[in-house]
């Protein structure tokens, strides 16, 4: 699977996941919640483990910084909330950040 799909999925995966654990019990809703759940954060970490790296860390690490990024497209899209210019000055730090651990000249 491509780069660019993998962490965008992976994002997805973990923030829908934790999601329905946040929906469970901050919500209230139904404890079936939690098995969506469940599987959703194992299909996060099952994602992660495509990215070609030879470092878990490092994956984990770039990862980060894409998380950030759609955590900020979840609360636009998904709770209604626009992001502010400090929002989205952030995630472009961090998903510059993500790109220079991903993608740094290795010696």
């Amino acid at each position: 699977m491509k780069l660019f799909l993998v962490y965008p999925l992976a994002a997805l995966f973990e923030i829908a996941g934790c999601f329905a654990f946040w929906a469970w019990w901050r919500l209230e809703k139904s404890p079936l919640w939690l098995l969506p759940g469940m599987v959703s954060l194992a299909l996060f970490a099952w994602l992660l483990t495509l990215v070609p790296t030879d470092a878990a860390g490092r994956a984990f690490a770039a990862y980060g910084g894409v998380y950030v990024a759609a955590s900020l497209l979840w609360l636009w899209t998904v709770e209604g909330t626009t992001p502010d210019r400090w929002d989205f000055v952030g995630g472009a730090v961090v998903l510059a950040g993500a790109a220079i651990i991903l993608f740094g000249p290795r010696g």
